[in-house]
C-alpha cells in the first residue's frame, strides 16, 4: 500500500442506476474502443472458447494519463501517455489462460484469443458463444462536469505553484517543498461468455504536497494530499493551499518529537488514515483467493466470531467519487457494498468470478486488475470500519498511558498468520487521558485478527481517508479507499527506543 495521507469525507449512497451502453460521460470521447462492435466481440469469444474452455471474457482498455511535479520553485517533470490494449481470459477448472495484445487489429486480437484458449485441452466441445450480447444498466458513482485532462496543463501547474507558495509562506522554517499532480481518464469495455457487455469511464486524480522543515539543525518532513474520481471541480472543495497547510502542520508538529516508548500498551487509532491497518492486516485476509486456497487466517470461518462485537467491516465500491469506487468491476459485475464482518462475526469474503464459480459463492464485484495486461484478482475497493457509539474525546480520556496513532507510512503483513508491523509518521503519547508529546520512531507490532478482538471502544467520528492510497498484490496496483472512526485497542506491542 502506498500513499501520503489525509482527508475527510463520508460514505454516501450511490446515485440511481442509468441505462447503458452510455455511462456518465462529461464528454463522449471517440477512442479506439468506440470501433469495437458486439459482433466482433462475439467472434473473439468464439475463438477463446474453441478448445473447450469453461468461460472466457474480453477486457478492452484505453487510458490517457498525465503527471506533473514541481520542486525548488520550478517545474521538474511533466509527462503524458496513452495505454491501449485487449486482455483475453479463458478459464478451465481452476486454471487460467491469459493473453493480451497492444493493438486492436483483427489479427492481433484473434491471436490473443487463440493463445488464451490453449489452457483448455480441446478434448470436448467448447461452451457455446452467446448469440446475443446485452448491456445491463450500471450505476454512476463518479459523474464529473469536466475531465481534468480536458483542462490545459498550465492550469494544473498553477495549482502546484499555489501549493508551493502557500507552504513557503506558512512558516519560515519550511526549507523544501515538493508538489505533484497525477490524472487519468480510463475507458474499459468488457464482454463475457454469458453474453454481458459493459462500458465504464473512470476518472482519477491525485494531488500531493511534501515539505521539509528545519530548525536548529533538526529536519522533519510532512505531507498532505487528496483526490479521487473527480474532475477539476475537486479543487473548489479542496484548494491546493489546504494540502500545503496540512503538510506544514504535520512537519512542524513532529519537529520536536520525543523518542517512542516501547512495550505493550493501549493504542488509539485516529479516524481516517488509520484504516490502512484494517486494510492490510485484516482486509487482504478476507479476499477469496487466499481463503479458497486455505492460506488465510480467516479460511473456513464464515459465521464465526472473529472480532469484537463493536466491529463491523465493510468493503464498499459505491461511495460517490471515492478513489476505490467502481461502477463495474473488471469482470463486468456492478460495484457493490459488501458487509464482511458484522458485529464481530465473519459474514463474507470478497469474491472474483473464479473464486465464486469454484466455491459456489455469489460474486461481490471485487474482481479487479491493474490493466489489460493482467488477469483479475479479488481485490478491495473502499474498505472501512463502521462508526460506533463513543465520543472520540471520551476514548482519549479513557487511556492512562498509550499511543495515539494518526498517520501511517506503511508496513508489512503476513496474510496467512495476520502478523503485521506498521510504521507511524505522526503519533502522540497519551498520558492520563491527554495527548502530550509527539513521538518519533513508532512501530506497531501485532496480529490483525487478534487486534480486532481487542477493540474496546469505537468512535462516532468515522472518516474516509481522502483519495491517495494505492494497493499492491501479486505485482498489480489498483486505487483503493480506506477509512475508520477513532478506535481504542486494549493492547498492541509498540516498538520504540525507550523501555
Amino acid at each position: 500500500m502506498q500513499a501520503p495521507p489525509h482527508g475527510a469525507s463520508n460514505p454516501a449512497a450511490g446515485q440511481a442506476p442509468q441505462s447503458h451502453p452510455h455511462p456518465q460521460s462529461p464528454e463522449e470521447r471517440i477512442t479506439p474502443l468506440s470501433a469495437i462492435s458486439d459482433e466482433q466481440a462475439r467472434r473473439l469469444l468464439e475463438v477463446a472458447l474453441s478448445r473447450g474452455g469453461d468461460y472466457a471474457d474480453l477486457y478492452f482498455e484505453y487510458s490517457d494519463d498525465a503527471s506533473y511535479s514541481y520542486e525548488d520553485e520550478r517545474v521538474k517533470t511533466t509527462s503524458r501517455g496513452i495505454t491501449l490494449g485487449l486482455g483475453v481470459r479463458v478459464l478451465k477448472g481452476e486454471a487460467t489462460g491469459y493473453a493480451y495484445c497492444e493493438e486492436l487489429t483483427d489479427e492481433a486480437m484473434s491471436e490473443a484469443a487463440r493463445i488464451a484458449a490453449q489452457i483448455a485441452d480441446g478434448s470436448k466441445q467448447g461452451r457455446p458463444t452467446p448469440v446475443n450480447i446485452s448491456w445491463p444498466p450500471l450505476p454512476a458513482f463518479y459523474p464529473i462536469p469536466v475531465p481534468s485532462l480536458a483542462v490545459p496543463p498550465e492550469d494544473k501547474l498553477e495549482l502546484l505553484r499555489r501549493a508551493d507558495r502557500a507552504a513557503r509562506a506558512a512558516d519560515p522554517r519550511v526549507a523544501k517543498v515538493q508538489c505533484s499532480f497525477t490524472e487519468s481518464w480510463r475507458e474499459i469495455r468488457l464482454y463475457t461468455a454469458d453474453g454481458r457487455a459493459s462500458r465504464d469511464v473512470q476518472p482519477l486524480i491525485r494531488f500531493g504536497v511534501s515539505v521539509v522543515v528545519e530548525q536548529d539543525g533538526k529536519r522533519q518532513g510532512g505531507s498532505g494530499g487528496g483526490g479521487g474520481r473527480y474532475g477539476m471541480d475537486y479543487f473548489v472543495r479542496r484548494p491546493p493551499e489546504e494540502h500545503a497547510a496540512e503538510a506544514v502542520s504535520v512537519a512542524l508538529a513532529m519537529l520536536d518529537a520525543a523518542d517512542a516508548p516501547a512495550g505493550e500498551m493501549e493504542v488509539v487509532l485516529a479516524a481516517g488514515d488509520s484504516g490502512i491497518l484494517l486494510h492490510e492486516a485484516v482486509g487482504h485476509g478476507l479476499e477469496a483467493d487466499f481463503n479458497r486456497k486455505q492460506t488465510s487466517n480467516y479460511s473456513g470461518r464464515i459465521g464465526q466470531s472473529v472480532a469484537s462485537p463493536l466491529c463491523t467491516v465493510v468493503d464498499d465500491g459505491t461511495i460517490t467519487h471515492s478513489r476505490g469506487s467502481i461502477n463495474v468491476d473488471d469482470e463486468g459485475e456492478p460495484g457493490r457494498r459488501n458487509v464482511l464482518i458484522e458485529d464481530g462475526v465473519l459474514r463474507a469474503y470478497m469474491q472474483d468470478s473464479l473464486s465464486s464459480k469454484l466455491t459456489g459463492a455469489e460474486a461481490t464485484g471485487n474482481g479487479r486488475r491493474q490493466s489489460f495486461r493482467s488477469a483479475p484478482l479479488p481485490r478491495m475497493t473502499n474498505t472501512y470500519l463502521l462508526a460506533g457509539p463513543h465520543d472520540p474525546e471520551e476514548i482519549i480520556r479513557s487511556v492512562r498511558r498509550g499511543v495515539f496513532a494518526r498517520r501511517f507510512s506503511g508496513g508489512q503483513v503476513n496474510i496467512q498468520s495476520g502478523d503485521f508491523v506498521f510504521s507511524l509518521t505522526e503519533s502522540y503519547l497519551i498520558e492520563d487521558g491527554k495527548l502530550t508529546a509527539p513521538l518519533k520512531g513508532v512501530n506497531l507490532i501485532g496480529n490483525g485478527p487478534d487486534v480486532l478482538t481487542k477493540v474496546t471502544m469505537v468512535g462516532n467520528d468515522f472518516r474516509l481517508s481522502e483519495g491517495v492510497w494505492t494497493c499492491g498484490k501479486n505485482g498489480q496496483s489498483v486505487p483503493v479507499g480506506i477509512g475508520t472512526p477513532s478506535v481504542k485497542i486494549a493492547a498492541i506491542t509498540v516498538g520504540g527506543t525507550k523501555a
